[in-house]
C-alpha cells in the first residue's frame, strides 16, 4: 500500500481559480492519474478520504471544487453529518450552484482539469481515469466524451439524469467516447429511473462503448457518501471493487 500524502494546489481556468484536493505518493513519484468528481455537497473532508483511499491503491487522484464560481471550500455551511431531509434550506443553497454549473461550463473546466493533471510531475504519462459522484457522475461522462484522448475509463456512481431529453444530456456525448465505461446505479434513485437506465445502456451499446451498468438493489442516491444519511455500506464496498477492477484494467 503506498504512503499517501494530501495536498491542496488552485487551477486557473477561464472564469477563475479553482481550489482542489491532491492525493498522491508520499515520496511525489508520479502515479497513473484519476480525476475525482465531487457530488453536490463539494470537496469536503469525506472526499478528501475517498481520494486518499484511492491514492493507497497507487493512484495520484485530484479532486477540484467544481462550485469554485460560488466560492473557495467550503461553498456551504454543512453539517458534519448530512442529513437532507432534516436540512431542506441546504438544498435551497445548492441547487441555484448545481444549476449554475452548465453542460458548457463543466466540459471547459474539465480540460483545466486534465492539463494539470499532464502537467503535474506526481502524475504519470499517458490518459487518465475518472470517477464520480451523484452529479459527478454526469461530469465524468461529459468529460470522457469532450476529450476521449485524454480518459482511458471513466466511472459514475449514483449518477441522476444521465440519458434525458434534454439537448445536453450526458448520455449524447456516447458516440465520442473512446474510454470504458462503468456505471451503478442506485436502486432507489428517482433522478435515474428504470427508462433512463435503458435508455443510456441503448445509446452507449449502439455507439460501441466498452461498458458496464450496473444496479445496486437497496441502495439510495448518495450511497457511497458515508457522511451522509444516503450511505449504504453493501453498496459502497461494490463501489470500491467496481471501481478498482477498472482502474486495474484502463493502467
Amino acid at each position: 500500500m503506498t504512503s499517501v500524502q494530501g495536498t491542496a494546489v488552485d487551477i486557473t481556468t477561464e472564469d477563475g481559480v479553482v481550489d482542489a484536493y491532491v492525493a498522491h505518493a508520499a515520496d511525489g513519484s508520479a502515479r497513473p492519474g484519476v480525476l475525482m468528481y465531487m457530488d453536490a455537497f463539494g470537496l469536503r473532508p469525506h472526499l478528501e478520504s475517498m481520494a486518499d483511499r484511492l491514492a493507497e491503491a497507487g493512484y495520484t487522484v485530484l479532486v477540484p471544487n467544481v462550485f469554485y464560481r460560488a466560492g473557495r471550500s467550503p461553498v456551504f455551511d454543512l453539517p458534519e453529518f448530512i442529513d437532507p431531509s432534516t436540512r431542506p434550506q441546504m438544498f435551497e443553497q445548492i441547487m441555484p450552484v448545481m444549476q449554475d454549473l452548465t453542460a458548457e461550463r463543466a466540459k471547459r473546466d474539465a480540460g483545466a482539469y486534465l492539463q494539470w493533471m499532464a502537467d503535474s510531475p506526481l502524475v504519470a504519462d499517458g490518459p487518465v481515469a475518472l470517477t464520480g459522484y451523484c452529479m459527478g457522475a454526469r461530469l465524468a461522462l461529459y468529460t470522457a466524451g469532450t476529450y476521449p484522448d485524454r480518459v482511458a475509463a471513466a466511472a459514475g456512481f449514483h449518477g441522476g439524469r444521465l440519458a434525458t431529453d434534454d439537448p445536453d444530456s450526458p448520455h449524447l456525448v456516447a458516440e465520442r467516447v473512446t474510454a470504458e465505461l462503468y456505471f451503478g446505479h442506485a436502486d432507489e434513485d428517482a433522478s435515474m429511473p428504470p427508462e433512463q437506465q435503458q435508455l443510456l445502456e441503448e445509446t452507449l451499446t449502439a455507439a460501441g462503448v466498452r461498458h458496464r451498468c450496473e444496479v445496486y438493489p437497496g441502495a439510495h442516491h448518495g450511497y457511497t457518501q458515508a457522511d451522509t444519511a444516503a450511505y449504504n455500506k453493501e453498496g459502497d464496498e461494490r463501489h470500491w471493487a467496481a471501481l478498482l477492477d477498472l482502474l486495474d484494467r484502463a493502467f
